[in-house]
């Protein structure tokens, strides 16, 4: 599949941040190359990515969305404070097939699992 210009630098800024950034932070960075983009239109490429499977929409994260670069399925650590989102390195079976038995009535599409924390900052500022 094609991608826009502009659609293209959307995904490539996102896999070159390893942050988890908000789409207000990708619309910045964007504007940089493209400085008469709007909000809007980085909204809608960030769902449209989403949707087609290239990136990860994380929705855990307060009442911002982060997305995420890396579409294979890992693990996050979300600060439960400032809400900052580092991928979780060691290995861990997130595999969907290792939840479809479970007892309920719903058909099982899928598996989002947090993992909370402080993150380094935080915990200094409470100390």
């Amino acid at each position: 599949m094609r991608l826009t210009k502009q659609r293209q630098l959307i995904l490539d800024r996102l896999r070159q941040s390893r942050s988890h950034p908000t789409a207000i932070e990708i619309y910045d960075e964007v504007r940089k190359d493209i400085p008469n983009i709007s909000l809007g239109t980085v909204y809608r490429n960030l769902d449209i990515l989403s949707k087609q499977g290239s990136i990860r929409k994380i929705e855990t994260c307060g009442d911002q969305k982060r997305f995420d670069g890396t579409p294979e399925d890992h693990l996050h650590v979300i600060c439960s404070s400032c809400g900052r989102v580092q991928d979780v390195e060691s290995e861990f079976d997130i595999n969907i097939d290792n939840f479809i038995n479970i007892d309920s009535e719903f058909t099982i599409t899928g598996v989002r699992l947090e993992i909370l924390g402080l993150c380094p900052d935080c915990e200094n500022h409470q100390n």
